[in-house]
């Protein structure tokens, strides 16, 4: 670092330096910064305070009290997706992330106030769209985990004008809760 902060004194004056130096030994505490800002714009402003964070490695970057983790955007994806998940959230995420039975015995709300970046609504593991996975952008969202028969009156239409349940008659179906609009 010494001979850039050298080469830049010389070319940009003394401030630039100081600057370059002082954020040197910082760039991991950016980076986790800029994961937590990304988490937390998934959560409603009263939980934020409270909330844990933990990036997609399984490292806390927050340490929260209330019970909700959230999480940055996947590393995989290019646009928004940052999520807030209660315990039962957690425990259904851990089930689909490693495709086994999940049957939800309780409530469990998630929040995904920045929207996400697309999903199919019929099938947890699409990867794009298709002709036939009726793919979703969704905007600022909640949703809600309910033992299945909860769900039965709900329509599966993402285009309903109100809540819908995703990947219904799978392990891992849902309810979307649209609170925005879609981009």
């Amino acid at each position: 670092m010494k001979n850039l902060t050298d080469g830049m004194t010389r070319l940009a004056g003394p401030g630039l330096a100081v600057l370059l130096a002082s954020l040197a030994g910082h760039g991991v505490a950016v980076a986790d910064q800029a994961k937590i800002d990304d988490a937390l714009a998934a959560a409603w402003p009263g939980m934020v305070e409270g909330a844990q964070v933990v990036d997609w490695e399984g490292k806390v970057l927050k340490e929260g009290s209330n019970g909700y983790t959230c999480l940055p955007t996947p590393p995989s994806m290019t646009g928004t997706a940052p999520m807030c998940l209660d315990e039962a959230w957690q425990a259904w995420g851990q089930a689909w992330q490693n495709r086994e039975p999940f049957e939800a015995e309780a409530m469990g709300i998630a929040y995904m106030l920045a929207g996400d970046e697309g999903a199919s609504n019929v099938d947890p593991y699409a990867e794009g769209p298709t002709d036939d996975n009726e793919w979703v952008v969704e905007g600022p969202h909640l949703m809600l985990l309910a033992p299945a028969a909860l769900l039965e009156a709900y329509p599966t239409d993402p285009h309903n004008g109100g809540p819908y349940v995703m990947w219904k008659g799978t392990d891992y179906q849902h309810l979307m809760v649209p609170v925005g609009a879609r981009e």
